[in-house]
């Protein structure tokens, strides 16, 4: 494959990711508890193309927060979205230096749990930040909205939307065609 088929491949692999990562929070059931929201699998873009390589997520990360603008969500949930560029450019720079970082269960669980708390720390941060200036009053308090539900509901979402991207990446990462960063084998439990 040439250095040029490859990146047109690169850049539809990324647009394909983006409108997937922007077409699933319009279309799938949502919990909205403000300020926290949560969408089933609204990640797994963003962690599949992590998955590939940093421009890969760079890129869908930027998309897909401005797929959130074009199609009128919140100005927080905009902003919450764009902090996964964070989360996304990270998991993917320490998959570049690290191929085989994700080739053990026990590795995947630890990464995932480590990106899940980044995404968490961002997004409570976003929100901290966007109400610090304004009238807003939380009717459970800063604790309970912010770090309990935006916090702890980020970590716990992020954490399933990063196993739903797993197990969707393990029969992908064969017959993508393009060059990836990580592989991922769950290795089954040895019968006694």
């Amino acid at each position: 494959m040439t250095n040029k088929t490859s990146k047109i491949k690169t850049i539809t692999i990324a647009g394909l990711l983006s409108a997937i990562g922007i077409m699933i929070p319009m279309i799938a059931p949502k919990i909205i508890i403000p300020p926290a929201s949560f969408t089933l699998a609204s990640h797994v873009a963003i962690f599949i193309a992590m998955f590939i390589s940093p421009p890969v997520a760079i890129a869908v990360a930027v998309l897909t927060t401005f797929g959130f603008f074009i199609a009128g969500f919140l100005p927080i949930v905009v902003l919450r979205a764009s902090t996964h560029l964070i989360f996304a450019t990270l998991g993917a720079f320490i998959l570049k230096k690290n191929r085989n970082l994700l080739l053990s269960t026990k590795n995947v669980v630890i990464f995932s749990f480590l990106i899940s708390v980044v995404h968490a720390v961002a997004e409570v941060v976003a929100v901290t930040l966007f109400n610090m200036n304004s009238d807003v009053t939380y009717s459970n308090g800063y604790f309970i909205s912010v770090i309990v539900l935006v916090g702890l509901g980020t970590l716990i979402h992020s954490s399933i939307d990063f196993t739903i991207a797993v197990f969707v990446w393990i029969p992908l990462q064969h017959v993508i065609t393009i060059p990836a960063n990580a592989k991922i084998k769950l290795s089954a439990k040895k019968s006694r």
